[in-house]
């Protein structure tokens, strides 16, 4: 049976993606601004988590279950349907082309798009990873309910894009999580 993971965020948190190097972060910056520094096991770029401006949810589905995709690239469609479902916005997309990479997106998880996830325009609404191991897929997702890319880049060490080439990359949205829970039911 799949299952929703919703969490909380207590405090500030920038959240490395697998292949970023630690040498990317500023960390007097974080240290003045109480910023943890953590790594996740997946994705591509950085995340900040900031109480109150980011809804953060897990999505697990058992081997077996009629959710599961075993074509990796296909997989998180479902997961994309089901937020433009409960968003219930006109306007918004599911990706379902290949990785879109750029120049920020190896700094910035939500510059680029990945199968799966959710945009409006050309703008990001929900970014998500997925962790897959032979008895299940945890698909990570987040969408920003407010999007300052200036408080990330001032976390990150000094040789990235200036903010305003982060400001278009990310529309912020209010995921409410009876909605979300209401759509995943109906899959």
């Amino acid at each position: 049976m799949p299952t929703l993971w919703w969490f909380e965020i207590d405090r500030p948190a920038l959240v490395l993606g697998s292949t970023q190097d630690e040498s990317m972060v500023n960390r007097r910056a974080c240290d003045r601004a109480g910023v943890e520094v953590v790594r996740r096991h997946s994705g591509g770029g950085a995340v900040l988590l900031i109480p109150g401006e980011i809804d953060w949810f897990d999505l697990i589905i058992p081997e077996g279950d009629s959710l599961w995709e075993r074509d990796v690239s296909r997989a998180a469609w479902w997961v994309g349907e089901v937020v433009v479902e409960a968003l219930g916005t006109d306007g918004l997309a599911v990706h379902r082309g290949p990785l879109i990479s750029n120049e920020w997106s190896s700094l910035a998880c939500f510059a680029g798009w990945g199968p799966g996830e959710v945009t409006v325009g050309h703008r990001k609404v929900l970014g998500l990873s997925q962790r897959r191991t032979r008895n299940l897929i945890r698909y990570q997702c987040a969408t920003y309910r407010v999007w300052r890319p200036e408080r990330l880049l001032e976390l990150l060490a000094p040789d990235h894009p200036p903010a305003d080439a982060l400001v278009d990359c990310v529309a912020p949205v209010v995921l409410d999580r009876a909605d979300l829970e209401r759509s995943l039911a109906r899959r």
